[in-house]
């Protein structure tokens, strides 16, 4: 997608009504309601799909049920923001279920991460409108950090972010519109409707449970398909949980993408907190932003 005029949805005020859906994986009430009672406590209305407690084996519900719950929310002209309950697996499944058209006509923030990654880069690859890639209700407890600062996000404050020195980064500074999100989800997106452009921007990136082969594998496709050499920067969130097989891939997840991404001469920044780690700071995906990667990493939302 072209860089177009970025479109931000309006901030949250008090009274607003804010929705709640399960595209992926299932959630019971019981893991809900906590994150509901904070949510009121936002002073927000709260509205949850009608399928949310529906299950079909792992599934938040069918296909079906699952799309039917989200179309409703992008279609609602009183929905402010729709908040993904979690994450997991599914929404690849039912993107091209979706019609945005309304969606456009009454933008309203699209929050989440992980498997949100779908929602998020479909969105930017269609249209100028800014998602936040940020906890999720089902994690709402796990930092109160991160929770706060989604608050913070979503009721138009401003946030941005000093960050201590990794010692694998490559410093330099650069200003860009930020994209990405998990880097298993865009690997599964590439070259289909929901992939992105990713020449003059900075990428962002982050990743749960994987092999260190399979990251070399998502990695040598992002740089066979040009989506590393245009960049003016690249942020790597947590890379968590990472695996390895007997005989050892000889090389960090940190290590490997400094390796993918040799040939080029931009900043890069290890370590930000978001995504899967125990921080998941939020992120304002499709935004201008500023990097600085020298003693310090400062990313500034523009």
């Amino acid at each position: 997608m072209p860089n177009k005029k970025l479109i931000t949805p309006a901030y949250l005020k008090p009274g607003d009504c804010i929705g709640i859906v399960a595209p992926a994986r299932k959630i019971s009430a019981e893991e809900l309601a906590p994150s509901i009672k904070l949510l009121e406590g936002w002073g927000l209305k709260v509205k949850l799909g009608k399928h949310i407690y529906s299950v079909c084996n792992q599934f938040a519900g069918t296909d079906e049920e699952r799309s039917a719950d989200l179309q409703a929310m992008l279609n609602h002209t009183e929905i402010k923001a729709v908040i993904a309950a979690r994450g997991g697996y599914g929404e690849v499944r039912i993107i091209d279920r979706l019609d945005f058209s309304e969606f456009k006509k009454h933008t309203k923030w699209i929050v989440g991460y992980s498997d949100v990654t779908v929602l998020h880069n479909h969105i930017h690859s269609h249209s100028g409108i800014e998602t936040l890639h940020a906890t999720m209700p089902i994690n709402f407890n796990k930092d109160i950090e991160s929770t706060d600062l989604l608050k913070k996000a979503l009721f138009g404050e401003s946030i941005s972010y000093s960050l201590q020195l990794n010692k694998l980064n490559r410093e330099g500074e650069a200003n860009g519109i930020l994209v990405g999100g998990n880097l298993s989800l865009l690997y599964a997106l590439a070259a289909t409707p929901s992939d992105i452009d990713t020449n003059g921007k900075i990428l962002f990136l982050e990743d749960l449970d994987e092999y260190l082969y399979h990251i070399d594998r998502m990695m040598m496709q992002l740089k066979r398909s040009g989506k590393l050499s245009g960049l003016k920067g690249l942020i790597i969130g947590s890379l968590s949980e990472m695996k390895d097989n007997t005989v050892p891939f000889g090389k960090t997840a940190e290590e490997i993408i400094l390796d993918a991404v040799k040939d080029y001469d931009y900043p890069v920044c290890f370590d930000f907190p978001a995504g899967h780690g125990n921080k998941n700071y939020p992120l304002f995906l499709g935004r201008d932003v500023q990097l600085s990667v020298t003693e310090k990493t400062a990313l500034k939302f523009l």
